[in-house]
């Protein structure tokens, strides 16, 4: 049996002032970094016995300082554990909305729109990527890197963004172009599946560290 352990980045710079971030490389905030510590403790005290065999985070630096603050908590040593950073699980472009107010052009376009800006499948945003776009580059690396590793009973942690993430449980979870709309992952949640030889989730866990985010 292997595990799939996939965690959001907690609370960037950006995220706090509530802006658009995207393909911009924020650091996390402080409080980032201690909410990220949580989630480490939070994943070790739920499973005491974990060997993390492979880690994949995004080449954005807040997934990578989300991604050290936990294995800090967990008291690993991350150059013990092979480590990829890959484009495919940077998150969402938001192309011209990137460094805007969330708030601000919630205002500007209505809640409706904002939320399909947010939410939906494939929403166009000018000179950015929809979801679907998200998707057609997340899963076609975890089908042909992750899965096989998870067959081989490795047990992989996966450090990257909200829609990115949202993209790959869309996928593990078998969740319709319309149900996405109402897929969240908030920040401080770490979602654990179990795979079997086959490459067959057989459990879902998700773990929630109380958070407060501008975002």
């Amino acid at each position: 049996m292997a595990k799939l352990i996939i965690a959001r980045h907690h609370e960037s710079e950006w995220n706090k002032l509530g802006q658009w971030t995207g393909l911009e490389d924020v650091r996390l905030t402080p409080y980032g970094c201690e909410k990220s510590e949580e989630m480490g403790t939070l994943l070790q005290a739920t499973y005491p016995d974990l060997h993390i065999d492979y880690i994949f985070t995004s080449k954005l630096i807040r997934a990578e300082q989300t991604l050290n603050c936990m294995l800090k908590a967990m008291h690993i040593d991350p150059s013990s554990i092979p480590t990829e950073h890959e484009t495919a699980l940077n998150e969402r472009d938001y192309g011209d909305y990137t460094g805007k107010n969330k708030w601000d052009i919630k205002i500007q376009v209505g809640e409706d729109d904002f939320d399909s800006i947010r939410r939906d499948w494939d929403h166009h945003i000018p000179r950015g990527e929809t979801l679907k776009m998200v998707y057609e580059r997340s899963v076609p690396f975890f089908i042909s890197t992750i899965i096989p590793l998870l067959k081989e009973g490795k047990n992989i942690l996966i450090t990257s963004h909200g829609n990115t993430i949202r993209t790959l449980v869309k996928y593990i979870d078998n969740i319709s172009d319309e149900g996405v709309r109402d897929l969240e992952i908030p920040f401080g949640s770490i979602l654990v599946y179990d795979y079997d030889e086959s490459g067959v989730v057989t459990n879902k866990k998700i773990l929630q560290v109380d958070s407060r985010v501008n975002a």
